[in-house]
């Protein structure tokens, strides 16, 4: 166990969960010189104190034995590049004749042109992500589960170009049905109404349009894939309530429909459920 680096794990629990040395010292019966010490590795605290530690935060007692440097756990910023999927679904959308899906595929580039996603807090890759992995993800997904509609591919590509840019619906270089899946998926504020409310009723819309319902939970599965590299403890928790309480839901909208909608249910439901199991032990 080095004492060095006892004490800077000690300091990052306290930092991370947002109390003082002060704070730390009371709720476990030392004084702050003490806890001040240990952070600073001049001093390791005993195995009682370690433990009084480890029940505070929520994390085992090996936590504070274990040695970093025995751990070979390697962080993707990306899961998969954006160059290969640009190219993956553009071949296919060539070869099934989606014309859509093709104009949306250079628009979307267009449009979110400098923008990138969240920057992963544990891979240290200082490379950014280009956002169109986003929606990129998303169509290879599809496709990889047997979706060849046009609009359901092109809305998957178009779905934060309102949001996230300077872009109309009217602009999009596809058809009303498919301007009307991103229109839904477009979430906004509603005049004199809470955000819970337009959440609300945001989601009531989306379950009427079995396509838009695609999308979105399509959306969601990727987003709670990458949701532990870039959210908060906090974030991670409200993600995982929200997602329960509006996405899955949302799901059995498509479980009652033939096929491909009730197999796209079941698989985008066993991999966000799987996610969201394998995520909460860890909180």
């Amino acid at each position: 166990m080095d004492i060095k680096e006892t004490g800077q794990k000690i300091a990052k629990l306290r930092h991370n969960n947002k109390i003082t040395q002060e704070e730390l010292a009371n709720k476990i019966g030392v004084s702050s010189q003490a806890v001040s010490k240990w952070e600073n590795g001049k001093n390791m605290p005993d195995i009682e104190n370690l433990m009084l530690i480890a029940k505070l935060f929520n994390v085992p007692y090996s936590f504070f034995i274990e040695d970093e440097s025995d751990k070979h756990l390697k962080y993707r910023s990306r899961l998969f590049d954006e160059d290969s999927m640009y190219t993956k679904v553009q071949t296919f959308a060539q070869f099934e004749g989606l014309e859509q899906t093709l104009k949306s595929l250079d628009f979307m580039r267009t449009k979110h042109s400098g923008q990138y996603r969240r920057q992963s807090k544990y891979s240290g890759d200082s490379e950014k992500v280009e956002y169109i992995n986003h929606p990129l993800m998303m169509a290879c997904h599809a496709q990889a589960m047997g979706i060849k509609d046009d609009d359901i591919l092109s809305a998957i590509l178009l779905h934060d170009v309102v949001e996230e840019t300077d872009t109309t619906s009217n602009e999009l270089p596809v058809n009303e049905e498919t301007k009307e899946i991103v229109e839904l998926l477009t979430f906004k504020l509603l005049p004199n109404m809470s955000k819970e409310i337009s959440k609300n009723i945001y989601y009531q819309n989306i379950a009427k349009n079995k396509k838009a319902v695609t999308v979105k939970i399509l959306d969601r599965c990727n987003n709670i894939s990458t949701m532990a590299y870039v959210f908060s403890k906090e974030k991670i928790i409200g993600y995982i309530n929200e997602t329960e309480e509006y996405i899955i839901p949302l799901i059995s909208v498509l479980e009652s429909e033939p096929a491909p909608y009730c197999n796209i249910a079941f698989i985008v439901k066993y991999h966000i459920i799987s996610i969201l199991e394998a995520i909460k032990p860890l909180l």
